[in-house]
């Protein structure tokens, strides 16, 4: 494929191909993706359990590779770095918002915004202005020293947010973010979102089947038996 056309794309997705295996019987997560982001998306990767949304995500985001098929990610094919490469682009590129928020619990809200910024070498006085703006831009200032367990889901769905964004990251993966989330708390990250698409140019690549999520979207895929069964622009 040409380099230069991919470039145009965050995000290029050619004939992609994921088989698991259960016990010994060989499973087609995903059969034959074809996808493109373009910067600025706001998408939604919907579908039922077992479509593929996960699988989708995590193979664009380079935690797991496709059994057949590239991926491009700014014109590189990410199919073929190493695992060290993939680290570094992961570092640099992706934010990921994950369902079960994965922050650290023994870190404070500010030192889990902190750690990706530590990993790029960011020095330590940057690092905690940064997170602390970053947490108070989210509201939560005020939980900077907090742990996880001292906040609820919503608080920590916001710190996870603030890590996820804390390096700059051209393209931001939620998988899932409302599913342990009130529906107030819900609307709330969701505007969240909206606004750091806008007025950041972030973009955004959500899997969900939340009909919250869904009403939000400005791109909807829907997948279906690991194909792409609808990709339509909603607003």
């Amino acid at each position: 494929m040409d380099t230069e056309k991919s470039s145009s794309n965050i995000v290029r997705v050619e004939g992609v191909r994921k088989v698991y295996h259960d016990n010994g019987v060989p499973v087609d997560a995903l059969r034959g993706i074809n996808l493109t982001v373009s910067p600025g998306d706001f998408s939604v990767i919907a579908g039922p359990s077992g479509s593929g949304k996960t699988t989708l995500l995590n193979i664009v985001g380079t935690l797991d590779k496709p059994t057949e098929g590239k991926v491009f990610l700014d014109g590189e094919d990410i199919a073929s770095k190493t695992r060290r490469q993939l680290a570094d682009i992961r570092l640099r590129k992706i934010g990921f918002v994950f369902q079960a928020y994965n922050l650290n619990p023994v870190l404070s809200a500010l030192e889990n915004v902190e750690f990706t910024m530590m990993l790029r070498g960011v020095e330590a006085a940057e690092r905690k202005r940064k997170g602390l703006a970053l947490l108070e831009e989210l509201g939560i200032g005020e939980l900077a020293h907090k742990r996880p367990n001292e906040m609820s889901g919503g608080q920590q769905q916001r710190v996870a947010i603030a890590r996820a964004i804390s390096n700059d990251p051209r393209l931001v993966l939620a998988d899932e973010p409302t599913a342990n989330l009130d529906s107030e708390t819900a609307v709330r990250l969701l505007e969240l979102m909206e606004r750091l698409n806008h007025h950041d140019g972030i973009t955004f690549v959500f899997s969900s089947h939340d009909p919250q999520v869904i009403g939000r979207a400005h791109r909807l895929l829907i997948l279906k038996d690991g194909q792409i069964a609808t990709d339509k622009i909603v607003q």
